[in-house]
């Protein structure tokens, strides 16, 4: 049985891999839900349909995997954050994450009280963990260059930091909920754990990791995607010092993801181009989990009160975030998109699963409430996000004045030939001879004289700017003729951009 089990296991993660490739660019262009998709491919494989496989809420699988997810959310946001843009558009983000996040927890909190007869404490989790809005239900929306700018620096600001603020709402919350047996005293030490601990934790091991990774960089060099899984390394590393030490691992976590947004840009972009959708795949796979049967709990449960109440949890986000960010001097237009795509989804059940595996009596409840909620998040926020995407204009083509920067770049030339033609500048030489880099790894490089003498002989040779978002937000110009090619959205640009295969493409991102 435990040989059955494995194979299912791992037969469950190559499906979750083959389907989010092959659906990824279905998804990017019609806008359908991903996690959606994911959902209805655990309800397929679940004990409704195939019977391949079906986690309980007592389940040590599911509070493994729950843990992990947790994690890697909190991870991801922090270390997505682009600390130089929050600090430009600090009022933005204190009226997000102060009343955008705290009044309607609170708001939700009471409606739990009076309309599902919860016990405040109880109704508290439930509305710190309908507040939260779900970065993997908005990641494709926030990365569409036709949403409004400001619309997407919001949405990312919220669901990037919004958890932490919610979080320690859950754990006090958990705390009077406990049998009477239980010592209230533990409210200290939890207190301890939670905001000092933790982060303390999370600091010291992003600290550490970023001075060993550079040391390691300057000596012998570390590959690109590897130092992607080293960030992940990172974040698992805090969490297990921090329950170690009796603070909060999942804190430890955001603030060792916050370290290294702060001190490794470096670290952050490969993550950024790497690990994040290792750690994408890993969510994929917790949404399955759910679907499977645990997230489809909640239709038991609907019924006119529930119903009503999952409506309010849905809605007063938007009656919040409308007279809240006025103040912001956000757009009309940017106005109405950030008020209305508050998705509930993964971070939701993360965080009312915590009572779940705390043994918390009546907890599972709380959980059958929120994922009504979700399913019905899921449904409305979803087919809006798609409809979005449908509408949306073309991408505008067109090039920006020349960067002065441009001028001491070295960019890097891919020809789509099977042989292609070694251009090397002496820069690219003497960086050989010094030992950078791996044998064969070497890029081509050519000079922009090189590049031009190209242009003039007729070759097609398109100019691509490839910066990374974060880089290209502290010097937006590019050069003129360039075309701005973010990695992160590179296939579905260059499509846009109709450019022939055969083309010639040389990148800078310096």
């Amino acid at each position: 049985m435990g040989v059955e089990t494995f194979t299912a296991t791992i037969a469950l993660i190559g499906i979750v891999i083959l389907v989010a490739s092959l659906l990824s660019g279905i998804v990017e262009r019609t806008g359908i839900p991903q996690v959606a998709i994911f959902l209805i491919l655990g309800l397929t494989l679940g004990p409704f349909g195939l019977a391949v496989f079906d986690l309980a809420l007592e389940s040590p699988a599911l509070r493994a995997i729950s843990i992990l997810a947790l994690v890697l959310v909190l991870f991801s946001d922090a270390i997505s954050l682009d600390l130089a843009e929050v600090r430009r558009n600090a009022r933005l983000a204190l009226l997000v994450l102060g009343p955008g996040s705290l009044i309607p927890a609170a708001l939700i909190a009471v409606a739990a009280t009076f309309m599902l007869g919860l016990h405040w404490a109880a109704a508290a989790i439930v509305g710190a963990s309908l507040a939260s809005t779900d970065p993997v239900l908005l990641r494709g929306l926030i990365r569409r260059q036709d949403v409004p700018t400001q619309a997407r620096l919001a949405l990312r600001l919220e669901s990037g930091m919004n958890d932490v603020v919610l979080l320690p709402i859950v754990v006090l919350s958990m705390l009077f909920l406990r049998t009477p047996s239980e010592e209230h005293a533990s409210a200290t030490r939890l207190a301890l754990g939670l905001f000092v601990l933790g982060p303390g934790a999370g600091v010291l091991v992003g600290l550490v990791g970023i001075t060993l990774l550079d040391r390691v960089r300057k000596k012998v060099g570390v590959r690109r995607d590897y130092e992607s899984l080293y960030a992940l390394g990172v974040a698992f590393t805090a969490f297990a010092l921090a329950e170690a030490a009796g603070g909060s691992g999942f804190l430890a976590a955001f603030a060792a993801g916050m370290t290294v947004a702060a001190l490794d840009v470096e670290l952050c972009d490969c993550f950024l181009d790497y690990g994040e959708a290792t750690a994408e795949m890993f969510l994929l796979l917790t949404f399955v989990a759910f679907g499977a049967s645990l997230i489809w709990r909640g239709l038991e449960v609907a019924s006119l009160r529930t119903v009503l109440f999952a409506l309010f949890a849905l809605s007063v986000r938007t009656l919040v975030l409308f007279p809240v960010l006025k103040l912001s001097g956000l757009d009309r237009h940017s106005l109405r998109v950030v008020a209305w795509f508050g998705p509930r989804g993964l971070s939701t059940l993360l965080l009312v699963l915590l009572p779940v595996f705390d043994g918390i009596p009546n907890s599972a409840q709380l959980f059958t409430i929120c994922a009504l909620v979700v399913v019905m998040s899921v449904v409305l926020h979803g087919s809006a996000i798609g409809l979005i995407v449908r509408r949306a204009p073309p991408v505008a083509l067109g090039a920006s004045p020349l960067s002065p920067a441009l001028a001491g770049a070295a960019p890097i030339v891919t020809t789509p030939d099977a042989a292609p033609r070694p251009v090397v500048t002496a820069q690219a030489r003497e960086s050989a001879d010094d030992g950078e880099g791996a044998e064969g790894e070497l890029p081509e490089r050519i000079t922009i004289d090189e590049m031009q003498e190209l242009q003039r002989a007729g070759e097609p040779v398109y100019l691509l700017d490839v910066r990374t978002e974060r880089t290209f937000g502290t010097d937006p110009f590019i050069a003129q003729g360039a075309l701005r090619m973010p990695p992160d959205d590179a296939l579905r640009l260059a499509t846009a951009h109709r450019i022939p295969w055969k083309a010639t493409l040389v990148a800078y991102c310096a």
